[in-house]
């Protein structure tokens, strides 16, 4: 129990006033040690927590504080943990969604945004965060018509500070790349890794997909737009280190079945894959109940875990404890293991979200594509 609130409920008389004393100069969510506190001030016949947490009731209720209009409720979570969640406000036949008013911090996705819950002992990166003292790369936008895909596609491509057309450049293709921009601060963490000398300076690419739950599961003509006609375009615009090593190919979600999927059709175009939160979907036995949209998936992830190859140099796979997908994630780290190719894996108290992923391009992306100082201290 909250040491605040049970210091509310012993309190005489609970008034208006006490409860504006109560949330005056606190923060919410109120964590005291492993305790949670949410609070909701309004008039309700019920409210519940809506959160993103596999594994926990998705939908938790409140207490009221009698005699108020306070709702609470107190949950035990793990040290370092982050979460995101909305509050569903219950009036008579009506029910809301909403943001949680007193929380400041929200996360946005393409959906919208949702309130974000840290517990004890976690912390937002600083790396994440505008630095005055990093020089910021450029972004440029092409556009090219792919016959493959059989539309014009519009890819943005970073250039680091200081870019000169006589140096030459490792290459990293991000799928999602836009919502990578908007969600996950991507040019941010790549202005400061690279001012750091953590990242070498790099050229990337970033793709979006109008249909992406085709698009990325193991689609031939995808792979085909990314390795026969993307890859060599930019080659040819761009002064890039023309070979695998110096190549990466990142996704996260269904993103990363397309960047498995291209490098497994493709094994000597990408020498580096960062794989975050895989939809990797596969049966041992019985069918698919992930829905329709998984149909492809299952079949390539089984076709790829019956006859599994060495399809890159290194590969960097990350995955949130709290997602539903973290069954199929630990069980793919062994099998990509046993192929011989330089594996590393990271799990994090977070969920299916996009600041989950930023908050695990350093360990990546540092790993795959090691800066100077790398080269120099280790």
């Amino acid at each position: 129990m909250s040491l605040a609130i049970q210091e509310l409920e012993q309190s005489p008389l609970v008034t208006e006033q006490a409860v504006d004393e109560f949330l005056s100069g606190r923060t919410f969510p109120l964590v005291e040690g492993p305790s949670v506190t949410f609070v909701y001030r309004g008039a309700a016949d019920s409210v519940f927590l809506q959160h993103w947490i596999y594994g926990l009731e998705a939908s938790q209720p409140f207490q009221s504080l009698p005699g108020t209009d306070l709702w609470y409720l107190v949950m035990e979570v793990p040290p370092e943990s982050r979460f995101e969640y909305k509050f569903e406000v219950v009036h008579g036949p009506h029910r809301r969604l909403v943001q949680d008013p007193l929380n400041p911090d929200t996360a946005k996705d393409p959906f919208g945004a949702n309130s974000v819950c840290h517990s004890e002992r976690h912390e937002v990166p600083e790396w994440t965060r505008p630095d005055s003292e990093s020089r910021p790369g450029q972004v440029e936008e092409l556009s090219f018509r792919s016959q493959f895909l059989g539309s014009t596609r519009k890819v943005l491509v970073y250039l680091p500070a200081r870019f000169r057309q006589e140096k030459r450049y490792p290459l990293l293709v991000v799928h999602d790349g836009e919502d990578f921009l908007r969600f996950a601060d991507l040019q941010v963490v790549l202005d400061n890794l690279i001012h750091r000398l953590e990242l070498p300076p790099m050229v990337v690419a970033m793709t979006q997909s109008p249909r992406r739950l085709k698009e990325y599961a193991d689609d031939p003509d995808h792979a085909k737009f990314l390795c026969e006609e993307l890859v060599p375009q930019l080659e040819e615009r761009f002064p890039l280190i023309g070979r695998r090593g110096a190549r990466g190919l990142l996704g996260s979600s269904f993103g990363a079945v397309a960047t498995l999927s291209a490098a497994w059709r493709y094994p000597d175009m990408f020498g580096n894959l960062m794989l975050q939160s895989g939809s990797f979907a596969f049966t041992d036995i019985g069918k698919n109940r992930r829905g329709p949209h998984f149909e492809p998936v299952v079949s390539f992830v089984n076709e790829y875990r019956r006859s599994p190859n060495r399809i890159a140099d290194k590969v960097f796979v990350s995955c949130g404890t709290y997602e539903s997908l973290i069954y199929e994630n630990r069980s793919f780290v062994p099998l990509i293991q046993s192929t011989g190719m330089d594996v590393r894996y990271v799990e994090s108290r977070d969920g299916h979200n996009w600041e989950n992923w930023r908050d695990r391009l350093r360990d990546g992306l540092t790993w795959l594509f090691p800066g100077p100082i790398w080269m120099v201290y280790e």
